[in-house]
């Protein structure tokens, strides 16, 4: 990974241009770079490049058992990615992507990328950023965390990434502060009923108002479960880590 690092304003249609274009070029050449997003800001690899997926758990302190989430920038590619989606968590999607919501289904077997122990499921989101979803578009799917060291706060601004990982990536964009600065909240869809591991910038309670339809419900953390996930399809994102995505 190249320790020369180019910061990049993104104010105006020009800058955003500039900006996008080296932030593909890195992503594409197997360098990290870091984004803002519409939560907190974050640092991405293209998530089909194992050495960059590697390295941005190295960047960040962490090991294969906390594989990073994946961000796509549209709902077809859900389907390219996940299996066995529940009707109640297609709903869900319909009605906060993009937006801060990440959800962890079955991975599709055939994928051919290595985001670390995830005990054959991925986590997913759209994220609700334009600049995000046009680099997505152009390298494909992203692994982002947030751009922080693991135990230490998200950013959000680009110098508190920066000071954090500056040294691990190729190119910073740089979007002033984020809108939201809370990370997304984190649904598990990979058992009968809808699992949360992480509350964040949507909460339980506006979830479960989209659910409710579909005659489910949210289990708060800490609710016994009434009928527990087999170890295969438990994820393995913690419920307890603050820094699990952008």
């Amino acid at each position: 990974m190249s320790t020369v690092t180019e910061r990049y304003p993104i104010a105006t249609e020009d800058e955003q241009t500039e900006a996008i274009d080296a932030a593909v070029t890195a992503l594409q050449a197997g360098e990290l770079v870091i984004v803002p997003t519409d939560t907190v800001y974050g640092i991405a690899a293209d998530a089909f490049d194992k050495g960059a997926v590697a390295g941005l758990l190295a960047a960040k302190g962490r090991g294969r058992a906390m594989p990073p989430p994946v961000l796509i920038s549209n709902v077809a590619t859900l389907d390219a990615l996940a299996t066995r989606i529940p009707e109640w968590a297609r709903t869900l999607v319909e009605e906060l992507w993009p937006g801060a919501l990440t959800i962890v289904l079955h991975q599709q077997p055939s994928l051919q990328w290595d985001l670390g122990e995830a005990r054959q499921t991925v986590a997913v989101r759209i994220p609700d950023s334009d600049i995000l979803r046009r680099i997505i578009d152009r390298v494909g799917p992203l692994a982002t965390s947030s751009a922080n060291r693991t135990t230490k706060p998200a950013a959000t601004n680009a110098d508190q990434a920066e000071e954090m990982l500056g040294k691990m990536v190729k190119a910073i964009l740089d979007g002033g502060e984020s809108p939201v600065g809370e990370a997304s909240t984190i649904v598990s869809a990979t058992g009968d009923e809808p699992k949360i591991l992480r509350e964040g910038a949507i909460s339980i309670d506006r979830i479960n108002e989209i659910l409710a339809e579909h005659d489910v419900a949210i289990r708060r953390p800490g609710d016994p479960d009434p009928a527990a996930e087999t170890e295969s399809d438990t994820p393995a994102t913690p419920a307890t880590d603050a820094d699990t995505e952008a």
